[in-house]
């Protein structure tokens, strides 16, 4: 039978290099996204065993909508990726962030995560599945004025070792921390366009170079498949080493 993964905000950046690095690696790929246009380009893009659904993950009745459209022919899930998230407006003073759109920050980034969970744990159990959620090195470190994102990033390590330990063994359940990734390459077409990305920018990283949405694809299937089975409720830094950076000014 065919395996089924769910890909949250799979239609552009680190979503869409994780669907499709799913369906190389023999996935059927349920690609949600709330972007009709960008979910209808990756539908045609990644091929046959790719179907997009628009999703808003914060909205329960069109995560239950989702679920469902991914057990269409008698399918069974076996993964779920929980990568759709919020980042903009980039920075606002906390002074200054409107409650709305920290709420609607927290809606996507953490509650689409639960709702998305919720929904498809049972039917990840039936199959001995896994999930992945990703998060952010925001969740360990932060520049100013990012607090909703970050809070979000945050919830979301926490949200994962605590399901870990709600559905094991029956599900696994892991979290990949990205740092700056470049996802200029893996965007619709009218976003399209090739990154600005100086020497320096790869210099400061001890990996020595800035990140591409496959590097994180390959950690997420990896984390999805058999050979990860003894590995549960764990984050997954995956930021060329830019956490571990001592830097001093002076």
């Amino acid at each position: 039978m065919t395996r089924v993964a769910i890909v949250t905000g799979g239609a552009q950046g680190i979503g869409h290099a994780i669907a499709a690095r799913l369906l190389a690696g023999g996935y059927s790929v349920i690609v949600a996204d709330t972007d009709a246009a960008a979910g209808r380009e990756a539908e045609r893009a990644l091929g046959p065993e790719a179907r997009f659904v628009r999703c808003d993950v914060a909205r329960e009745a069109q995560v239950k909508a989702c679920v469902r459209a991914a057990l269409a022919g008698g399918r069974r899930i076996h993964a779920l990726v929980n990568n759709a998230a919020l980042a903009r407006p980039a920075r606002v003073p906390v002074t200054k962030l409107p409650l709305a759109t920290w709420n609607r920050t927290l809606a996507v980034n953490l509650t689409g995560a639960f709702l998305m969970a919720k929904h498809a744990a049972p039917l990840l159990a039936r199959a001995r599945g896994a999930i992945v959620n990703i998060a952010s090195t925001r969740a360990l470190q932060s520049e100013p004025d990012t607090e909703a994102y970050s809070a979000t990033k945050g919830g979301i390590v926490a949200l994962t070792h605590s399901l870990a330990a709600s559905l094991g063994p029956a599900v696994r359940v892991n979290c990949v921390s990205p740092g700056w990734i470049d996802v200029s390459g893996r965007q619709k077409a009218g976003r399209r366009k090739a990154a600005r990305l100086s020497p320096a920018d790869h210099r400061q990283h001890p990996a020595g170079r800035v990140g591409t949405p496959e590097d994180v694809a390959a950690l997420v299937a990896y984390l999805l498949g058999d050979e990860a089975g003894f590995v549960t409720g764990q984050n997954f830094v995956c930021d060329g080493g830019m956490t571990r950076k001592m830097i001093y000014v002076g």
